[in-house]
């Protein structure tokens, strides 16, 4: 399969992934139709519209507008259910998806933007994770981004090893795979484990 091809549905994927999880958190707290719809776009949206800025660059969904299709399809599916129901296990494994496809995809394209390793690493990190702490935010949610499941870590271990997979001149296919899989096993062990890291006092 073609690279871009590869990476244009695998960002539509992550887009989708968070887009469902900001939708049904938001219909959790309570929020209307038109609540529901804004935390999901701000949750799938997001985070690849502060890493673009960053570059210079327009946001993705300027660029590619079929990104609101994934948008669109998770407002429907929550509000067909049309009841509220717990954050499940299924939809926490589509925000592990969202999470490893926009730690990647973040840190290619900061890539090609011509930005140094370590910015790399980092604008992976921002792409994959500001969505979901806006959307905790905006919800009044404790964000989970800070203090538990090691998200940021995953996503910056994920995104380290596909700069590093780069810098190296592994296959991209390669890297893309070994990345994103880094990331989920990380979250999903620090799920099942409960994981976190340190904080003070030890609590």
């Amino acid at each position: 399969m073609d690279l871009e091809l590869l990476v244009a549905i695998l960002d539509l994927a992550g887009t989708f992934a968070f887009a469902l999880v900001g939708a049904r958190i938001a219909a959790n707290k309570g929020l209307d139709y038109g609540g529901i719809a804004f935390i999901a776009a701000v949750a799938s949206l997001a985070g690849g519209t502060l890493r673009n800025l960053l570059l210079g660059e327009r946001p993705p969904w300027v660029i590619h507008g079929w990104l609101f299709l994934g948008v669109l399809l998770a407002i429907a599916i929550t509000l067909s259910i049309k009841r509220i129901t717990p954050v499940g296990r299924f939809v926490l494994t589509l925000d592990t998806i969202g999470l490893a496809v926009s730690s990647v995809s973040g840190a290619q394209f900061a890539l090609t933007q011509g930005a140094p390793f370590a910015s790399a690493v980092i604008l992976g990190l921002i792409g994959a994770v500001t969505g979901g702490l806006l959307r905790d935010v905006l919800c009044q949610v404790e964000p989970v981004l800070l203090h538990r499941e090691t998200i940021g870590t995953s996503c910056l271990a994920g995104s380290l090893v596909y700069v590093s997979c780069d810098y190296f001149g592994v296959n991209q296919l390669f890297s893309v795979a070994l990345a994103s899989a880094v990331v989920i096993v990380v979250r999903e062990l620090s799920i099942k484990f409960d994981w976190h890291l340190p904080k003070v006092g030890g609590r």
